[in-house]
């Protein structure tokens, strides 16, 4: 199977239009905080969403709106999360019925999401006054949603591929928000995806769930989990493929697409963490399972000792170490090497649980890349795994210092 990477977003996939504007939520003119995705037909859709007990209205709404498996369009602002609100169900749907009201969509095939400020109310006024801008603004313009959706993200958030399916050539997009507040468990940033792939809600449902469990649920920039995550894919079938209604060859076909997708998407998010000067990636092989091997990847990157270890270009291993020892898991702490590696080489730093000599020259050469793996292995079993995270610096302390204000 080839898989080809490709421009558009979630705009790549037939039949799907976006548009990003400002309409006011956010204070600062230059940033667009109102997002709008939609399909010309409506779509098999299927999500997931945070295990957070806080949850926002709009992840309330979303749910309840896709238990029939189906939607049409994806609406989401900037600059307020509509989370703790007395009226924030209210908003949510408010904002569903904007576009019902102008489209024709029902309201019950929107997927709604907000992201921003926990604990403050949102006001419809400015979404449903600048509406009729963002609808007729659909388009081409992923990018445009993309930098809609973003908070304190630097860089805008994209993937597409093109890959094959029975002699149909299909498309899946995506765009993504989400710097800092991530842990996921069950659970993403907001990440928005698009396909023209024929296939069953509960085909899409089972490939979406099982896809985040190796790809945004082994990122990791803070450690904490937000209230909103929301992960959801529409797929309209507008490429002409046999629908996929089983676990065949084609819906693997159509896993590994998806997969590639997310993953990209994991690695931007954690190298764009908050203050975040480098990505931090954690390849553990050799464990006796698999949910051993996922167990100490994540755990090795969400450790604060590890990230201010990479942030500083310190090869203080015993960090590692130390990190795999509480991670939970039954592992044999005499058997593990450690390495570090990046563009500039490897440099193996620990073996059957010892350090050995290195050169410190080296190892500040190899860890002041911006791409950074830490390699781990256990030396017990064939199982691997790999988690995304980025350093800890001074400016994560300065952004979450003063977020609100």
């Amino acid at each position: 199977m080839v898989i080809e990477e490709i421009q558009g977003g979630v705009c790549a996939p037939t039949g799907f239009k976006a548009n990003g504007i400002h309409c006011g939520i956010r204070k600062n003119k230059a940033k667009r905080d109102f997002a709008l995705i939609v399909s010309e037909v409506r779509a098999a859709a299927a999500g997931v969403y945070t295990s957070n007990l806080v949850k926002g209205a709009p992840v309330i709404v979303t749910k309840k709106n896709l238990i029939d498996g189906y939607a049409q369009a994806i609406i989401c602002n900037s600059g307020n999360a509509n989370t703790c609100n007395a009226n924030g169900i209210e908003i949510a749907e408010g904002m569903c019925a904007l576009v019902e009201n102008a489209g024709g969509i029902s309201a019950k095939d929107v997927i709604v999401a907000s992201t921003g400020v926990i604990g403050q109310q949102l006001d419809l006024t400015p979404m449903s006054e600048h509406f009729g801008e963002l609808w007729s603004g659909l388009g081409d313009n992923s990018n445009l949603a993309a930098e809609a959706i973003m908070t304190t993200d630097t860089v805008r958030k994209s993937v597409a591929v093109s890959f094959e399916l029975g002699g149909k050539t299909c498309k899946i997009g995506a765009i993504a928000k989400g710097v800092g507040m991530v842990c996921p468990n069950m659970a993403t940033n907001l990440i928005f995806l698009t396909s023209d792939v024929a296939i069953s809600s509960e085909m899409l449902q089972k490939a979406l769930s099982e896809d985040v469990k190796t790809s945004f649920n082994m990122v990791s920039v803070d450690g904490d989990q937000s209230t909103n995550d929301t992960c959801c894919i529409m797929a309209n079938g507008l490429a002409g493929n046999d629908i996929i209604k089983d676990k065949g060859a084609d819906f693997k076909a159509f896993c590994k697409a998806l997969n590639y997708c997310t993953v990209k998407l994991s690695r931007m998010l954690a190298k764009d963490g908050e203050g975040a000067t480098k990505l931090i990636e954690c390849r553990v092989t050799g464990a006796d399972r698999k949910c051993t091997a996922k167990a100490v990847a994540k755990s090795v990157i969400k450790s604060s000792l590890v990230k201010a270890a990479m942030f500083g270009a310190d090869a203080n291993w015993g960090r590692v170490l130390c990190a795999i020892g509480y991670a939970g898991v039954k592992v044999d702490v005499n058997a593990i090497d450690v390495s570090f590696s990046s563009a500039n080489g490897d440099l193996p730093v620990c073996k059957n649980g010892f350090g050995i000599e290195f050169s410190e020259e080296k190892a500040k050469e190899i860890l002041s890349e911006d791409e950074v793996i830490i390699n781990v292995n256990l030396n017990s079993g064939s199982s691997k795994a790999t988690a995304w995270g980025c350093d800890l610096t001074y400016d994560y302390v300065k952004i979450n210092g003063d977020y609100r204000t």
